[in-house]
C-alpha cells in the first residue's frame, strides 16, 4: 500500500515555480520585440492605423499581422501578471527579484502606450526607436530577474572562489596519451607513409579547424549582408580563403605559445607540439607562411581588409593568448573581439569600409561569445585550473558563472533584435533567433538545475546551434532581399 502524501508534499506540489513564470514571461516578451522589429510589422502598423483594433479592412495582410502583434501583446501582458502573482506569492523569491518584477510591471504598461502611439499614426521621429528601446530594456530587467532568482534558489554558497587558478609550474604534467607499451613512438621511427601522414595530420591540427566553420560563417553572413544579391564568386573565395589561413594562423600561433599550459590540461594534452610531432620552430615558420598567404588574398580585395585580417590574428595571437588569457578572468569577454573580427572582415571585403550594420553583426558575436564559451570552461574547470587559467569558474565559481551565461545570453538575443531591426533582415531570421534562441535559454536554465558536466556541454552545444542558425538565416535573408 501506497503511503498518504504528507501536506507539505501536496503543498510543493501546488506552488508554482517562479523560474517557469519568469522564463515563460522572458519568452513571451522576446516574441513581442523580434516581431516588432521586422519591417513587416512597421508596414503592419501603418496598414493598420488603429489601436487595438484596425480601422481597415480585414482582407489587408498587414493589418492581419498587426491585429496578430496586438493579441500577442495581451497574451504576454497576462503572463507578466500572473508571473508577477507568483513571485509575490513565493517565500522563495529575494527583494531584488521582487523589485525587478515591480519594474516589470511599470515597464509593460509604457511598452503598450508607445505601441498604441504607433498604431495610431504617431510614429515621426523617434517613437519607432524608443518603443523598441523600451521593448529590449524590459526583456533586459525579465532576463536580469530570471538570472537573480536562479542563483538564489540554485547557487551554491560553499564554493571557494579566492583560491585561483593553480601554478602551472606547480602541477605535474599529464601523461599524453601514451602508447600501449607507455611511450609515445616519435615520428623518426615509423614507417616513412605514417611519417608523413601524421606530421600533415598534426600541421592541420595547428591549424584548428574546428573553429574555421564558425568563423567563416561570420564572415560570410557580414559579406551577404554587406552586398546582398550582387555578392561574388571571386569576393566569397578570397575572403574564405583568407579567412581559413588566418584561422589557421591564429591557432597555429596559440599551439606554440600554450605548449607548456598544455602540457598539463588533459583536454589539450595530446596537441602536437606537446607530444613532439612538431618542432615548436617549425610551428611558428608554419604560422608566419600563413599570415603572409592571408594577407596575400586579403590584399587582393582591399587594403583595410588586410589590416583586419593582420589584426585578427596579432589579437588572437598574442593579445588574447599572451595577455588576456593567462591574466585575467574577464580573458573570456575580452577575447570576443578576435571573434567578432571576421564580421568586419566580411563586410570591408565587399564595401572597403565599416559601417554600422558590420558593427552590430560583430557586436552580436562578441556577446554570444561569453555565453557561448563559459559552458566549456565550467565542463573543464580543474583542467583551467591545472592550466593555470583564470576562467570564471576557477576564480569566482560555477554560480556567478552560470549566472553570467544567463545575463550574456539575454543580450545576445537583444543584439540580434537591434541587428534585425537596422538591416531589415526578414522573417526567416526573426523566427531563427526565436525558435533556436528559447532552445539555447533552456539549455542554459536546464544548466542552472543540473549543474553537471553533461549539462554544461549541452548548453555548450546550444550555443553554437544558435549561432550557427541565425548567421544561415543572415546569409539568406540578406542574399534574398
Amino acid at each position: 500500500m501506497c503511503a498518504p502524501e504528507s501536506p507539505d508534499m501536496f503543498r510543493s506540489r501546488s506552488i508554482p515555480d517562479p523560474a517557469t513564470w519568469l522564463t515563460a514571461a522572458t519568452l513571451g516578451v522576446y516574441l513581442l520585440v523580434v516581431v516588432g522589429a521586422t519591417a513587416s510589422l512597421a508596414d503592419a502598423a501603418n496598414s493598420c492605423s488603429g489601436w487595438p483594433v484596425c480601422s481597415t479592412a480585414l482582407g489587408d495582410t498587414g493589418v492581419l499581422v498587426a491585429l496578430g502583434h496586438h493579441a500577442l501583446a495581451a497574451l504576454a501582458g497576462l503572463v507578466v501578471l500572473a508571473t508577477a502573482v507568483v513571485v509575490f506569492g513565493s517565500s522563495s523569491t529575494s527583494r531584488r527579484v521582487r523589485l525587478g518584477t515591480v519594474l516589470v510591471l511599470f515597464l509593460y504598461p509604457a511598452q503598450i502606450a508607445l505601441g498604441a502611439l504607433l498604431a495610431t499614426g504617431v510614429t515621426a521621429g523617434a517613437v519607432p526607436g524608443l518603443h523598441l528601446l523600451l521593448g529590449i530594456s524590459l526583456f533586459g530587467v525579465l532576463v536580469l530577474t530570471l538570472a537573480w532568482h536562479l542563483e538564489a534558489t540554485t547557487g551554491s554558497h560553499d564554493e571557494s572562489t579566492a583560491a585561483g587558478p593553480l601554478d602551472p609550474d606547480d602541477v605535474e604534467a599529464i601523461d599524453p596519451s601514451p602508447d600501449p607499451d607507455g611511450q609515445v613512438v616519435p615520428l623518426d621511427e615509423r614507417p616513412l607513409r605514417s611519417r608523413l601522414v601524421a606530421t600533415g595530420e598534426a600541421y592541420f591540427r595547428l591549424m584548428k579547424p574546428r573553429l574555421m566553420w564558425l568563423l567563416c560563417l561570420v564572415a560570410a553572413a557580414g559579406m551577404a549582408l554587406a552586398a546582398g544579391p550582387a555578392l561574388t564568386v571571386r569576393t566569397i573565395v578570397l575572403t574564405l580563403g583568407g579567412g581559413v589561413l588566418a584561422i589557421g594562423a591564429s591557432g597555429t600561433f596559440n599551439h606554440v605559445f600554450e605548449r607548456d599550459r598544455d602540457e598539463k590540461m588533459s583536454r589539450t594534452n595530446d596537441r602536437p607540439l606537446v607530444r613532439h610531432q612538431v618542432p615548436a620552430r617549425n610551428a611558428l615558420v608554419f604560422g608566419l607562411a600563413l599570415t603572409g598567404l592571408s594577407v596575400g588574398l586579403f590584399i587582393q580585395l582591399n587594403p583595410l581588409t588586410a589590416a583586419l585580417g593582420l589584426t585578427a590574428i596579432l589579437f588572437y595571437s598574442i593579445v588574447y593568448t599572451l595577455v588576456l588569457k593567462p591574466n585575467t578572468v574577464q580573458n573570456t569577454v575580452l577575447g570576443g573581439a578576435a571573434g567578432s573580427l571576421p564580421a568586419l572582415i566580411g563586410w570591408a571585403a565587399v564595401t572597403g569600409r565599416i559601417d554600422v550594420a558590420a558593427l552590430l553583426l560583430a557586436g552580436l558575436i562578441f556577446v554570444w561569445t561569453p555565453a557561448h564559451f563559459y559552458n566549456l570552461a565550467i565542463a573543464y574547470k580543474d583542467d583551467y585550473a591545472r592550466g593555470g587559467f583564470p576562467m570564471m569558474p576557477v576564480v569566482r565559481g560555477e554560480t556567478t558563472t552560470r549566472k553570467h551565461i544567463l545575463l550574456w545570453l539575454g543580450a545576445t538575443l537583444g543584439a540580434a533584435t537591434i541587428l534585425i531591426w537596422v538591416t531589415s533582415l526578414g522573417w526567416l531570421t526573426a523566427l531563427t533567433t526565436l525558435a533556436v534562441g528559447a532552445v539555447f535559454l533552456w539549455a542554459v536554465i536546464a544548466l542552472h538545475r543540473d549543474q553537471t558536466e553533461r549539462a554544461a556541454f549541452r548548453a555548450f552545444h546550444a550555443s553554437n546551434a544558435y549561432l550557427g542558425f541565425i548567421l544561415v538565416a543572415v546569409a539568406v535573408d540578406a542574399l534574398a532581399v
